[in-house]
Parts: C-alpha cells; sequence; structure tokens
C-alpha cells in the first residue's frame, strides 16, 4: 500500500481542517481509501497526515494535483510542506 506523508505547521488548526475536510473528494479521486491526522504535543498547529492509497500512481498524481496549493492556502498552511512518499513494508496492530 503508497502512503502519502505530509508534514506541515498551520496558523489554526480548525481552519486548516474544515480546508482538509473539503478537500477529501481529491484525494478519493486520486485513489486514497484512508487517512490520519496527528498534531505535536509540542506545538499542536505542526501537522502530519498519513493518507493512504491504493496504488502507487495516484499517491504520486495525488501530490501533483493543481488543486493542492490552493487547499493549502486556504487552510492556512505556513511554508512549503515536507512530502514523503513510501510503500508500507510491514504494518501490525498491537
Amino acid at each position: 500500500m503508497a502512503k502519502v506523508i505530509v508534514q506541515h505547521r498551520v496558523a489554526d488548526y480548525d481552519r486548516w481542517f474544515s480546508v482538509f475536510t473539503e478537500h477529501e473528494q481529491v484525494r478519493r479521486r486520486h485513489g486514497a481509501t484512508g487517512h490520519s491526522v496527528n498534531r505535536a504535543v509540542a506545538d499542536p498547529n505542526t501537522i502530519v497526515i498519513v493518507s493512504d492509497f491504493a496504488t502507487l500512481a495516484g499517491a504520486q498524481a495525488f501530490t501533483q494535483d493543481p488543486s493542492l496549493p490552493a487547499a493549502m492556502a486556504r487552510g492556512g498552511v505556513d511554508g512549503a510542506p515536507q512530502v514523503w512518499i513510501v510503500d508500507e513494508a510491514d504494518a501490525a496492530a498491537y
């Protein structure tokens, strides 16, 4: 399973989350199957999102979607995000 991991800082979490929720249709269009949103304990406006994609091609296409920069701007993302595209090698639940 491919994943897109994004870390960035936002001005206001609630504002950002509203835009993130609206943007779900774009993630789904590229084959997203789910996500988790994580907030740093020391700074809750630092966000790490892990989005699951059915295919590596879909994950890559999502990161290049032309709607992404405008959505990030509307959501109040501060600065350039750090983005990783990974292929899950192992997972376990405890």
